[in-house]
């Protein structure tokens, strides 16, 4: 059932996804060019040249074996970042789940909706049974989007990451499809009751 050659547009209350254009290109070179977004993320202290941002975001909507959406802020219509499921374990029906959100985009529940929406689409649409992902302890922001979109705390990767000449640890977390099914990317919501 999974089809991830399938490149949707998702619309959520407050984030749009959609796939990547070439007019996103400068977009995503500034916002990789942010020292916060590529501490956060744990990326490499490297520029992205824009001959290389090309080829990539030029290819991404060729992939059969992942999904990578731009994130589009609805309220002003700009692109603030990107969602991702990579990592496709097609025996296992699993992935890996990735966000980046730039400056501009934070702090607005953009986030949370953009994770809604992605992760429902991986169980809801393609069929898959786990959605994990990795996220370092000096990022809570982003762990507590994960938490309010459903996502379990699994155990600690210890010293993951080398940065600033520092180490970090990772929390792995993940979320089930039928945990999906109960609570639809907000647990802890009141259901109505019938009566």
């Amino acid at each position: 059932m999974s089809d991830f050659s399938v490149k949707p547009v998702l619309t959520g209350e407050r984030a749009v996804l959609r796939p990547f254009t070439e007019d996103d290109v400068p977009v995503m070179a500034r916002i990789l060019d942010d020292p916060e977004v590529v501490r956060l993320t744990g990326s490499p202290d490297e520029a992205f040249d824009m001959d290389r941002l090309r080829s990539w975001y030029g290819t991404r909507n060729d992939q059969d074996d992942r999904l990578d959406l731009g994130i589009v802020d609805r309220a002003g219509g700009e692109l603030v970042g990107e969602a991702v499921l990579n990592e496709w374990d097609r025996h296992n029906h699993s992935c890996t789940f990735r966000i980046l959100i730039g400056p501009g985009g934070q702090g607005r529940g953009l986030g949370t909706d953009a994770t809604r929406l992605i992760v429902g689409h991986a169980f809801e649409q393609l069929g898959l049974h786990r959605v994990s992902l990795g996220v370092y302890t000096f990022n809570p922001r982003a762990r507590r989007a994960y938490e309010k979109a459903g996502f379990v705390a699994e155990g600690v990767e210890r010293e993951a990451l080398l940065s600033g000449g520092e180490w970090f640890d990772s929390v792995r977390m993940s979320v089930l499809a039928h945990e999906w099914a109960d609570h639809r990317g907000r647990p802890g919501a009141v259901t109505p009751t019938a009566g």
